[in-house]
């Protein structure tokens, strides 16, 4: 790994905030466990609701969301959070006990960046993971872009 993309991967760790989403104790536990052990910054929602609450209040910059939730589905949760204006651009990895191939192209229809199958390997959703946030830093320009002003989604401030 050459320096830059070594500095790169350590401001990815240090600076974004991923919401994991998931209704069964054990599997949030895990999925908790692997972005700690990774040194990334996370929240937890047990369901649909508080997944929408803390997209909206919060504003993580990458989601992990269970599909089959007890209140809202996880197709669910997207379509609200694709229709909120300060939602609609957060990514969102599926995290799925679907294996069917057409399942996981109406995930990416409905708007996932990508999924992932339980059980997973821990490195598969690692390297998912790095995956969206890489190409969310690459697609933010970086502040020194703009002088002093800041850029903030899609609002300058």
């Amino acid at each position: 790994m050459d320096f830059r993309s070594h500095s790169l991967h350590q401001t990815i760790v240090a600076t974004h905030l991923i919401l994991a989403v998931d209704d069964d104790d054990d599997n949030l536990l895990l999925l908790t466990q692997a972005l700690a052990r990774a040194d990334r910054s996370f929240l937890a929602a047990p369901d649909g609701k508080t997944t929408l609450t803390l997209a909206q209040t919060r504003q993580p910059n990458l989601i992990l969301l269970d599909i089959r939730l007890p209140d809202l589905s996880g197709f669910d949760v997207l379509h609200h959070l694709r229709r909120n204006v300060i939602t609609a651009k957060i990514p969102v990895i599926a995290v799925t006990a679907l294996t069917r191939e057409d399942d996981h192209r109406k995930l990416l229809q409905a708007g996932c960046s990508d999924c992932v199958t339980k059980p997973y390997l821990l490195e598969d959703l690692e390297r998912a993971v790095d995956r969206c946030l890489s190409a969310l830093a690459l697609s933010y320009p970086s502040d020194s872009d703009f002088g002093s002003t800041k850029v903030f989604g899609a609002a300058v401030v």
